[in-house]
């Protein structure tokens, strides 16, 4: 397509990936393949380089800010956002009904919809522009997230009717698929995982860096008009159709009359919870008629015309058949009850987590034994209780292995928690994590060999352990799934320079645990070499700053392990470098600590705190009364604060310089 101009353009482009946007996110019906509007949305991106004076609000370009907030405003809703009376039977419904009948003199109309379990929302848009928007809150002052709302890609930025106010309420929520997804990649990164969709749909809407949230690809389903100037509805499915016609994602809702009418629904909506995309914890019910609602209005905490039954937890009974013992990609031992097939939320479980050895011995589970099952948020089936008067007389108390089922390598207790751990460095359970972890930025830093890279080396057969990486071929390599010849070249090379990085990015990068970045650094300018360090003791360890008893047995346990000497002994055939390169410039801030913050614009700052670390001193991540000096850049947020608090000196970025000269 010819344009007369880069206005006509870019407007184009704008339009065009706004719809193509508007098919996706709201409609699910995609028309381009995401390639194509990846391309169109960069050409975009281009042009709005070089003629910032034409973006405007609504380019799909301006969705996720560049900025990391500082934290969000107190905003105040115009139009209270209530909260809802919850019934809980079908008793309760009826009493609802017909009461809404009695007061109004009158057979009421319901709107019956499922109630999504997130966080709800106000959306206010100014001449169909969208302008602000904030979480609940109390109801009555909330907080502004709005760059975050802006990464919420079913949210129209622009409405195609202009009114001069329109605020719209909503359910930002995480689709399941999407929660288990970030989980599956949290496990493979060692992260903790997150508890349900819901948490995880309320903390990502609260990132202060609005990045992370675009990343949580979150969701969102509008179920009520707050405010619309220049407009007149008489019901609440008016409201709603014409929200849809605005291109909003509005929640699915049946027009109903009569009691069994809406009990019946209800129950619908129930058996049925597992087809949505998104968790609900029950049904709302809504009078209809917008006139009736005034009529009714509100007590000092609901509104008089609506209220939200709650489904319980199902609940049902099942036996263990055994107790297994999975070994997950960070090395813990999860215990699992294999149970006899049970039908529950819609899906057939037939396993349920039993958490640690702890959780086991406060329950009393064991095998052959009778026990009520849940699903836990909807998702992960879990064991309430035990019905010990059906236990077979044989059954025994279950203790944890005190081996890895896997690898066979000891078990160890976190000290923080009633976790067990493998403790093996080639334990199969735990390679796409180990693996994923040598080859990160702060360990062996090998360009181009991120998780999903990993995935395929390992299953293809490709590599078993790190040291296996320094074996590729190019032409294998080239052979993956969206590799190439150049690509395949690319990281080879990346591998071939990570041999000769610092000793202490090897000892990052075997993952030791207890072991981290910082640490790693103070053993590798103490020792000099990893056969140095490999021959220390415990006593020798304790003795160095930094490392203390609980790290120390992790360092003896860990290189006392067959497994790790193997691979350390593959390793160093690969002539990786087991040596310490780094230079120790001189030492005239030894005994001192340094804390960064705020954007650096002279030095990188891994660079800067290397400056540090070369003359004696150290790095540190937060600021304490033991900080020397912090150095500040632009945009200094809560350390500077903290900083100037306790009375710390703060050096500018020329004067930091100064004292490295």
């Amino acid at each position: 397509m010819e344009f007369q101009n880069y206005r006509e353009e870019m407007k184009y482009l704008r339009d065009y990936l706004n719809e193509q946007g508007y098919l996706y996110y709201v409609l699910d019906a995609p028309v381009i393949p995401d390639y194509e509007y990846d391309r169109l949305n960069r050409r975009l991106e281009e042009l709005e380089a070089e003629h910032p004076e034409e973006v405007t609000p609504d380019s799909p370009t301006q969705r996720i800010g560049g900025k990391t907030l500082q934290g969000f405003s107190p905003y105040t809703h115009e139009v209270p956002l209530e909260s809802l009376q919850d019934v809980f039977n079908d008793g309760e419904v009826a009493d609802f009904c017909d009461r809404m009948d009695e007061t109004l003199g009158t057979s009421a109309v319901y709107s019956v919809e499922p109630k999504v379990d997130g966080l709800s929302v106000a959306l206010e848009y100014r001449d169909g522009v969208f302008v602000r928007g904030a979480t609940r809150g109390d109801g009555h002052v909330g907080e502004d997230v709005t760059e975050n709302l802006k990464t919420v890609r079913s949210i129209p930025m622009t409405l195609p009717e202009k009114l001069p106010r329109l605020i719209v309420r909503g359910e930002v929520y995480m689709a399941r698929s999407v929660f288990e997804e970030i989980n599956a990649m949290r496990e493979l990164q060692g992260k903790p995982l997150m508890a349900n969709p819901r948490n995880a749909a309320a903390g990502s809407l609260r990132q202060l860096d609005p990045k992370i949230c675009a990343e949580r690809k979150l969701d969102i389903q509008v179920f009520n008009l707050q405010l619309a100037e220049g407009r007149e509805f008489l019901t609440h499915g008016e409201t709603l159709d014409y929200l849809a016609s605005q291109r909003f994602k509005v929640i699915p809702h049946k027009t109903l009359t009569g009691t069994r009418a809406v009990q019946e629904e209800i129950a619908r909506i129930n058996d049925e919870r597992m087809d949505y995309p998104f968790d609900i914890d029950g049904a709302v019910v809504k009078v209809n008629n917008l006139s009736d609602r005034t009529a009714l209005g509100s007590t000092a905490k609901f509104p008089k015309w609506a209220v939200a039954f709650k489904y319980p937890p199902e609940k049902k009974p099942a036996t263990v058949l055994d107790i297994v013992v999975q070994v997950g990609r960070t090395g813990v031992l999860t215990p699992k009850a294999v149970l006899t097939p049970v039908r529950l939320a819609g899906t057939t479980v037939t396993n349920a987590t039993l958490h640690n050895q702890d959780y086991i011995a406060e329950k009393d589970i064991r095998i052959g034994d009778t026990v009520i099952v849940q699903k836990a948020g909807e998702i992960i089936p879990e064991i309430v209780e035990v019905v010990k008067e059906r236990r077979p007389e044989t059954a025994e108390p279950y203790t944890m292995p005190e081996v890895c089922p896997v690898c066979g390598a000891p078990v160890v207790r976190d000290e923080d928690g009633a976790a067990l751990r493998c403790t093996g460095a080639e334990c199969p359970a735990q390679l796409l994590r180990n693996l994923t972890h040598f080859a990160s930025r702060d360990a062996m830093d090998i360009d181009g060999c991120g998780p999903a890279v990993v995935q395929q080396l390992v299953d293809s057969g490709l590599i078993r352990n790190a040291a296996d990486l320094y074996s590729l071929h190019a032409a294998d390599v080239a052979k993956l799934d969206r590799m190439g010849a150049k690509s395949a070249e690319n990281l080879i090379q990346a591998i071939e320079k990570s041999k000769s990085n610092d000793l202490s990015r090897l000892i990052y990068g075997l993952g030791i645990r207890q072991v981290g970045e910082k640490a790693a650094k103070v053993l590798a300018a103490h020792f000099g070499t990893l056969d140095a360090l490999m021959a220390a003791t415990a006593e020798e360890l304790t003795e160095i700053d930094d490392v203390g008893a609980v790290t120390a047995g992790c360092i003896v346990d860990y290189l006392s392990q067959s497994q790790s000497r193997d691979l350390i002994a593959r390793l160093k055939a690969a002539d990786v470098n087991m040596e310490s390169t780094r230079k120790q410039v001189d030492d005239r801030f030894k005994g001192m600590t340094f804390v960064l913050t705020g954007t650096l614009t002279r030095f990188d700052r891994k660079t800067a705190q290397s400056m540090i670390e070369e003359r004696g001193g150290k790095a540190a991540g937060s600021v304490s009364k033991k900080t020397t000096y912090v150095v500040a850049g632009e945009a200094a947020g809560s350390k500077l604060t903290k900083a100037n608090e306790l009375g710390i000196p703060v050096l500018t970025e020329d004067e930091f310089a100064a004292m490295l000269e």
